[in-house]
Parts: structure tokens; sequence; C-alpha cells
């Protein structure tokens, strides 16, 4: 059987992942990726006692563990987006990022490495070969919890090395093997934090990490230009924003506009909100791009636990796309993903740069 490396963040669907493969004959290494040090601070996937279950996991199973310390590479790519993005008025997908840049990039260098056949994670997708030899790359069959959103920028390479043994399951499936295999993460709630930011405070994150953004005196502002209050800035705010902007106008008014630039942050009614469509860069296709380079009817997700929208798609010169939505949509952020869907197959996505009406 094939060698794999298994990415053990610590959690009941990545150790499933590994006690599964291990239990089918595959030769698993675990490996807990260490991404961020913060001195003994609990914070999510990343923290003491995520490692300690982890490792936990492979004793009780009986495989290889080892700490792979990609903190470098996470600094120099993930934190280094977060705070850019930030920095541009734009509301980053860290964790997108981080799927792309670190475990299936920097983690299967790792297992090149090691001379590792494959990897795995505790993903819930699917990757399958259609009839002409390409890797496609579906939705997990539990709807409630695909997360094929955050592995949009996935291509050939990539799925080809990958393994996902938990995608064709449903949580309370994974839970249930969890306890069969003795597990002690068989009901571990699952993480919903930034693995870097402390009890999830991104905002604190950014005034700790990048002072340059912490500027007083920006405003808030509403359609007509009129200053209803201030701020230390723009990294606080997102589209389609109604608590914590300290504005009363007697009636709720939501971001609409962050201009880094100046400092300055629009609000205005919800209706401010609709947008017709989007333009989109950084955008891959899973199967190296769609049929023809004309426009095409597909759905499309423009937040991770958003609805799929009917949209045509037209892709553009140099990674982008333009996607034009059959019904108006609210609160598109720049700096998310718009990721494209042909029913439960992923087609590819990107990252969007602005929204028009």
């Amino acid at each position: 059987m094939p060698s794999v490396l298994v990415a053990m963040s610590g959690g009941v669907d990545s150790s499933v992942a590994a006690c599964l493969l291990h239990e089918q004959g595959y030769e698993v290494l675990g490996s807990h990726m260490s991404l961020v040090h913060l001195d003994g601070v609990e914070h999510g996937c990343c923290g003491p006692s995520a490692r300690r279950d982890a490792a936990e996991t492979a004793r009780i199973a009986g495989f290889p563990f080892e700490i792979c310390d990609l903190s470098v590479q996470f600094e120099e790519t993930v934190i280094a987006d977060f705070i850019s993005e930030h920095a541009s008025g734009r509301t980053p997908n860290p964790c997108a990022r981080c799927n792309g840049e670190i475990k299936f990039g920097a983690f299967l260098r790792r297992a090149d490495e090691l001379g590792t056949d494959l990897v795995a994670t505790g993903h819930y997708v699917r990757a399958i070969r259609d009839e002409p030899g390409s890797w496609q790359l579906l939705r997990g069959a539990d709807r409630a919890k695909d997360q094929s959103y955050m592995l949009h920028m996935l291509g050939q390479r990539e799925l080809s090395r990958s393994l996902f043994p938990v995608g064709e399951l449903v949580k309370t499936d994974t839970r249930a093997i969890a306890e069969r295999f003795g597990l002690p993460v068989a009901t571990k709630p699952d993480s919903q934090e930034l693995c870097f930011a402390p009890a999830g405070d991104a905002g604190g994150f950014v005034r700790t990490r990048a002072d340059a953004l912490v500027r007083e005196g920006g405003e808030v502002v509403d359609t007509d230009g009129r200053v209803l209050a201030e701020h230390d800035g723009t990294f606080a705010f997102t589209v389609g924003q109604r608590r914590g902007l300290g504005v009363a106008t007697g009636s709720p008014v939501y971001v609409a506009e962050i201009h880094a630039a100046t400092n300055r942050v629009v609000v205005g009614p919800r209706e401010l909100l609709t947008k017709r469509g989007l333009v989109a860069d950084r955008v891959s296709w899973v199967a190296g791009g769609p049929a023809d380079n004309g426009p095409f009817e597909a759905e499309v997700r423009i937040r991770y636990r958003g609805n799929d929208v009917s949209a045509v798609v037209s892709p553009g010169a140099d990674s982008t796309i333009e996607v034009e939505f059959r019904s108006p949509q609210r609160s598109v952020a720049p700096g998310q993903s718009v990721v494209i869907y042909d029913r439960d197959r992923l087609l590819g996505g990107g990252r969007i740069v602005y929204a028009f009406r």
C-alpha cells in the first residue's frame, strides 16, 4: 500500500481520516502542522491541546507521528496576505489561503522531502478521476459540512496526490467511527477560530501585529459624506456589517464601502448592498479551465455558509472572471472567495476584487 502523510489538526475529522487509512493498510505518518507559536495559549487547531490530541490519536492507533514546523511559511504567506488584504480595504479569507499555500503547498513539499506517496486531510470533500483521466473535486457527502468552498484553488497536481477519507461520511458517522477507535476527540467540538488569533480576535491581532493599520481619526460616513462616527482603522469593518459601527441613525445601516487609502467607511441602507455582479482575480480551475473561453452558466457561492446562486461566468484575461448573478445579491465582500460549481462538481474560484450594480 502507498505511504501517506496525514495532516492531523487534533480534531475529530483528521483523526478519523488517519485512523481509517491506517486500518485500510496505508503506511501512515501523522503530521501536526505547527503554524504559530503563542507560548502555550490555546488557539483552535494549532494550540497545545490540539498537538496533544493529535499525538494521542497516533499513539492509540499505532502509527508514527511528527510535528512539522511550517510557521515561517505560514508567516510569509497567510499572515502576510491577511495583513496586506486589510491594508487594501478587503476582507481576507485566510483559511482558503492556508489551504492553497500550506496544507496543499508546503505540506506537499514536506511529503516530497520524506518520500511519501500521498497526503491526506480531514476535509469534507471528494476527489474522483473521470473517464478522460482528469481529477474532479466534488462537494462532501455531508452538505452541511462540505468544505469545497475553501479548496477551490486545488488543481490536478494536488488532487492526484491527495486523499479525503471522511468526504463520503456525514459528521455523525465520523464521530461514531472515532468512538469505535477509542479516540478521546470523538466528542470534541469543531474549531471555529482563526488559528493565529487568540480567542478568534482578528481585530486584536491586527492591532498587535500591524500597527501601521491602526489610524486614529478614521471616519464613518453616510452616502452624502456626512460624518457619523470615528474609528481607528478600516480593518475592523467588512462589507455588509451592521453591528459595532458606533452610529445611531434611527434606522439600520450597513457597511457598503471600505476605502482604506482615505481611512473612510461608507454606510447606508440595506438596499445599497445589492449588487448585480462581481469581478474576481487569482482565479484557478480544478481541471485546467472551462470548456471554452466564452461565458457559461453555473452556480456560484460568495460566502462559505451562503447559498448557491445562478450566474453567468465570463472568463477574462490574467486569471480573472466576471460573474453576473441571475438575481442580485447582497454583501459581496471584496477579499472573500467566489467559487463556481456545476451541481456537486467544483469548477474553480477566485478572490472577489469588487462588486458592481
